[in-house]
């Protein structure tokens, strides 16, 4: 696991639960190597990644990291530094995915969760608890839904997008790249790429670019 976190005591919660994979450890920058982190071991730093996956022959890897940003930049170092790691998905069992679902890897779903029929989630995204991704809607790689966002059906969340805590998006509408939704914001309208947008209804408040 990479990342120690709020964010990642989530994520080994849900594998606990999931009961899926064992935990070999948790690689993360910040904590001294053979601390301890939620009763597993720090096993390295992001650059000891090739010989930890030797040496514990690890199956897989998940990106534990809340910000969509950040998690982008650590899952392409990862992929690049051990290209042949694999990474898996973390659903946890009081999920509802719903029919022809397909979810992306590095994918982690929180519980309370609800994903429905014809849903497309992309990879490294996060559905936070009691979040919603209706019908026919898409959330792009990277993107996140933070605890009780939801959609509407047929609505495309657009890659490392982010929909804040109690936020809606009304059936049928996009958001853009980058965005991001702020908490408790009802987006009645297409939103375009790298703006931040809150309110009742949402409004652009600034302009960003990537990565900010």
């Amino acid at each position: 696991m990479l990342g120690a976190s709020g964010h990642a005591k989530v994520v080994i919660d849900i594998i606990e639960k999931d009961n899926r994979f064992q935990i070999a450890g948790i690689v993360d920058p910040l904590l001294p190597k053979n601390s301890m982190f939620m009763g597993y071991p720090v096993i390295g730093h992001d650059d000891d990644l090739p010989r930890i996956v030797e040496n514990f022959q690890i199956y897989g890897a998940i990106v534990a990291i809340g910000d969509n940003s950040l998690r982008q930049r650590i899952a392409r170092k990862v992929s690049h530094s051990v290209p042949h790691l694999s990474f898996v998905t973390a659903i946890h069992p009081r999920a509802t995915i719903g029919t022809q679902v397909t979810i992306g890897p590095g994918t982690v779903v929180m519980a309370g969760a609800v994903i429905n029929s014809d849903a497309k989630v992309g990879s490294f995204c996060i559905l936070n608890s009691m979040s919603l991704l209706e019908h026919d809607s898409c959330l792009g790689n990277f993107a996140s839904l933070a605890p009780r966002a939801s959609t509407g059906g047929n609505c495309d969340i657009g890659e490392m997008a982010t929909v804040g805590m109690g936020a809606v998006v009304l059936q049928g509408l996009s958001i853009g790249t980058n965005t991001i939704v702020g908490a408790s914001a009802m987006v009645n309208k297409d939103l375009p790429d790298n703006v931040t947008a809150y309110g009742l209804p949402a409004r652009i408040i600034r302009h960003q670019q990537p990565h900010d």
